[in-house]
């Protein structure tokens, strides 16, 4: 399992490839109706990473995670997803939903598994 460290970094470097490559195909992303909710879907990617590097961070410093870390997250990628069109953005909100929602789901599992006495 991949410590919090090299998670951090992962999801970092991700961060940027993801980012990177949205804004050097920003045009065709807004080209068609099909291309803008794979924007939003992108930019719901770039939501997911910076919400793991977030969060490993504050792990690695020992602060207490929380709400903001998702906000700041969400605040970013929909910056990132107004940067291509603006139905990016509302799709953005909507696939990060349904990310937000598995990743806590998911969080619920690992985390009673690993409280076993």
């Amino acid at each position: 399992m991949a410590g919090s460290g090299s998670s951090m970094l992962y999801s970092f470097l991700l961060f940027v490839v993801t980012f990177s490559l949205q804004e050097m195909f920003r045009v065709k992303l807004a080209s068609s109706e099909l291309f803008t909710i794979l924007g939003g879907f992108t930019s719901s990617l770039i939501f997911l990473m910076l919400l793991t590097f977030i969060g490993n961070y504050q792990e690695t410093c020992g602060i207490k995670t929380g709400w903001g870390a998702v906000i700041t997250a969400e605040i970013v990628a929909l910056i990132a997803a107004g940067t291509v069109h603006r139905v990016c953005i509302t799709t953005c909100f909507l696939f990060s939903a349904g990310l937000l929602y598995e990743v806590n789901k998911l969080s619920g599992i690992t985390e009673s598994k690993g409280k076993r006495y």
